[in-house]
């Protein structure tokens, strides 16, 4: 298994509650746009050595938010309120996971958008959410993508 990361990705910080258990997510930011990467370790396979789908849905979701926040602008948590999910191949272990959301639509208050997951280049998932963009500013206050290097 290697441990490289492809060129540009930094690691995404703030690495807090559920997000800890997942490992260092890696960002890459382009224009108006946020792509998401993990190398996938024994801790996120099944016993099949391949990424666990619970995994590959928890790495979705946030590929989905943080790539809508990235193509619409909008710096506040986006929470889920509806992820269609296909497995479409196997993950294998030591696989560089990469995310792409593409934005289908935003009203005033939801953001719709699909989410295509790799390794090592190769389709494994798919996706499609639907986001709140909620309009407190209590729990789902601003929160900014990292700045771009």
């Amino acid at each position: 298994m290697t441990n490289d990361v492809p060129e540009g990705f930094i690691e995404f910080p703030g690495t807090m509650g559920f997000i800890e258990t997942t490992g260092q997510l890696m960002i890459k930011q382009l224009d108006n746009d946020a792509y998401l990467g993990l190398r996938i370790e024994a801790k996120h396979c099944n016993p099949a050595n391949i990424c666990h789908g619970g995994m590959l849905m928890t790495f979705a979701d946030m590929q989905l938010g943080i790539g809508a926040q990235a193509l619409t602008g909008v710096q506040k948590f986006l929470p889920t309120v509806q992820m269609s999910c296909d497995f479409v191949a196997p993950a294998p272990n030591g696989a560089w996971l990469e995310g792409r959301t593409q934005l289908i639509k935003r009203t005033r208050s939801l953001i719709f958008a699909t989410c295509i997951l790799t390794a090592d280049e190769k389709t494994v998932f798919s996706c499609s959410g639907i986001m709140k963009i909620p309009s407190d500013n209590g729990s789902f206050s601003d929160v900014a993508l990292p700045s771009k290097k």
